[in-house]
């Protein structure tokens, strides 16, 4: 049986994002004590190596997104493989903060080449006019990654330590995902012209709206990336300030991710029968609901299964539009440069978030942090409701 270029490319992808998010976003949350007691480091600083990681990705992404517009994914995304595994052996062999630290910088590198933007950009690429169906079933493989990297990684740092498992996890990325990288993905340059961008694209929006239609998503998608990622980190602890128990607190937590990928799998499934702009509407106030229902009676369990709901068909959703709402608002020519620019603004907030997040828990209680949530879940989707008054033709 010949496997479809899509095909090829979701699975490979599939894998590599895993494999990408499973070793650095998820790694500290298994290896993160250990990484504390042999470097000397606080938890704080821990956990800061993602915050570092974001705050590169996020510099470099503009960039990045403008070359694979230009030259596609295959070599960027393999030479990021490399880097993750230089940096992955380098963090095995730290010793202290500097080099800590400078091995997450070296991972933010890494991510801008070869983690969530360049690989929606190559989908988008290689599927045509199927894209919005390939980047959801592209995002529902990557939901596993937490399922995948979470146990695994515990096994491998009680079998053999922490060191010993970041070595294997360098080798995961210089045997499997840059051999992956080089073959799965096209040879050739992208064939859409990549000047034109003054020219309306069908069913886009005018070029004379697109500064302001840039302008209103990268608001909706920043604002919605500062919860995303701020209260993903600190679930458990929000649903225990809630009043519910270690154990119960970790149950709701976890419910997050069926979440995510139950949403996925129904746009996979329904998405073409509505808009783009519908769907991206319906996900931004699906935040904000269930924010004020935790503040409401968030210590009842069945409103907490609603707000863990909510919030994970929410998140689910947006990481399809993340990449789905650039391509049918701006076209294929310049996804890549658009992608790139968008990234810059949310890999920012997902930099900054999780510490104040931390900072707004422990000083102001699980109250303050939801009413922080709230507000800028409440301004994300007055946001999207504006720039869906501006797309309403979008399909």
């Amino acid at each position: 049986m010949i496997l479809s270029p899509t095909t090829r490319a979701i699975g490979g992808l599939g894998f590599t994002q895993i494999v990408g998010w499973g070793t650095t976003y998820l790694m500290p949350s298994v290896l993160g004590r250990e990484l504390q007691l042999a470097l000397g480091i606080s938890p704080e600083l821990v956990f800061a190596g993602i915050t570092v990681m974001f705050g590169v990705g996020a510099v470099l992404s503009p960039r990045i997104g403008r070359i694979v517009d230009r030259t596609g994914a295959r070599r960027l995304m393999t030479a990021g493989s490399l880097v993750y595994a230089a940096s992955l052996a380098g963090l095995a062999a730290a010793q202290g903060p500097l080099g800590y630290l400078a091995c997450w910088a070296a991972m933010g590198v890494a991510s801008a080449l070869a983690l969530s933007t360049p690989s929606s950009i190559a989908v988008v690429q290689i599927a045509g006019p199927r894209a919005r169906q390939a980047i959801a079933l592209l995002t529902i493989v990557g939901g596993f990654a937490s399922t995948v990297f979470w146990p695994l990684s515990g096994v491998l740092d009680a079998a053999l330590g922490w060191r010993e498992t970041l070595l294997i996890y360098a080798a995961l990325h210089l045997l499997a995902c840059a051999p992956i990288h080089w073959l799965i993905l096209p040879r050739t340059p992208p064939t859409h012209p990549v000047t034109g961008g003054a020219q309306p694209t069908p069913g886009g929006v005018a070029p004379e709206d697109r500064g302001h239609v840039f302008l209103l998503l990268s608001i909706s998608l920043a604002f919605g990336a500062f919860v995303f990622t701020g209260v993903q980190l600190q679930m458990i602890s929000i649903m225990r300030g809630l009043g519910h128990s270690p154990a119960s607190a970790l149950l709701l937590a976890s419910l997050i991710g069926p979440s995510q990928v139950s949403i996925r799998i129904f746009e996979l499934l329904f998405g073409h029968r509505y808009s783009i702009m519908r769907s991206a509407v319906v996900g931004s106030l699906l935040l904000p609901i269930g924010l004020a229902l935790a503040l409401l009676a968030g210590n009842l369990f069945v409103v907490a299964l609603l707000v863990v709901a909510t919030y994970g068909m929410s998140n689910g959703l947006k990481a399809v539009q993340r990449a789905t709402l650039p391509l049918a608002l701006f076209g294929r020519a310049q996804f890549g440069s658009y992608m790139g620019r968008l990234a810059l603004p949310q890999g920012i907030v997902a930099a900054v978030a999780p510490p104040i997040m931390a900072a707004v828990l422990s000083r102001f209680g699980t109250a303050g942090a939801l009413w922080l949530s709230f507000a800028f879940a409440m301004v994300a989707l007055v946001a999207m409701i504006l720039l869906a008054r501006r797309g309403r033709t979008i399909r």
